[in-house]
């Protein structure tokens, strides 16, 4: 309760002294008066001659308006097949046998990537869920990388955004956890989790109706660079 009348009062305008609550009024009375002068000035003055409302007609431009070329057209990008937009697999490195074939994950197939696949159905039904595309690829003994960029219709929502700011609160409330904004992401953001037998990072941003996911795992220290690179390429291509 003390917190809430601390912040009633210090929301409260303070209170002006007599004086000064004086000096006012003569303030005020001297406008209104001043006022109420220059309209009896201005009565016996003759009507000024103010020029004619109607002006020239501008005519509208025909023809018809040329498209923006595809390479800057985001819509007609993000409209077609979200595989293309994708960053390809590094050479020499192996495709990742635990994702399906095509490159797609229906509603079903991206709740079962998670803890409680049940809840997540729910919640991505909810989120207006449109569809996933989804690369991976792995090199060496044991480092694995997987990039998601998850769609949502966005009827009623910005379920992007809110599915890119639910990760990040994941990553940050993991232990021993390094991160860094991505540049020209707005919010984006990269994380390095030191804490494991298994090194992770991984990248969470969100553009249009879009909220790109980056996982990687290794045996080794992964650093700051190579996430952060994945991370920047991967934005760059939405």
């Amino acid at each position: 309760m003390s917190g809430a009348s601390d912040a009633s009062a210090e929301s409260r305008p303070r209170r002006r002294g007599r004086t000064t609550a004086l000096i006012g009024a003569a303030a005020l009375l001297g406008v209104v008066a001043g006022t109420c002068a220059g309209y009896v000035v201005q009565a016996g003055r003759e009507p000024a001659k103010l020029p004619s409302l109607s002006q020239p007609v501008i005519k509208q431009a025909k023809g018809d308006v040329e498209p923006l070329p595809a390479a800057q057209d985001r819509r007609l990008r993000t409209d077609g097949d979200l595989r293309k937009l994708l960053l390809k697999k590094p050479d020499g490195a192996r495709e990742a046998d635990w994702l399906p074939r095509d490159g797609w994950m229906d509603l079903a197939t991206y709740a079962d990537s998670y803890d409680n696949p049940g809840d997540k159905f729910s919640a991505l039904v909810t989120d207006e869920f449109r569809r996933a595309a989804v690369t991976g690829w792995r090199a060496g003994s044991s480092y694995s990388a997987e990039i998601r960029l998850v769609q949502y219709r966005q009827d009623d929502s910005l379920a992007a955004v809110d599915a890119s700011h639910n990760l990040q609160d994941w990553a940050e409330a993991e232990p021993a956890t390094d991160s860094w904004s991505i540049p020209g992401t707005g919010d984006g953001r990269a994380y390095v989790h030191n804490q494991s037998s298994l090194y992770s990072a991984e990248a969470q941003a969100w553009r249009g109706d879009i909220s790109m996911e980056i996982w990687v795992y290794s045996d080794k220290p992964i650093g700051k660079k190579a996430i952060m690179d994945l991370a920047e390429r991967q934005m760059e291509r939405l």
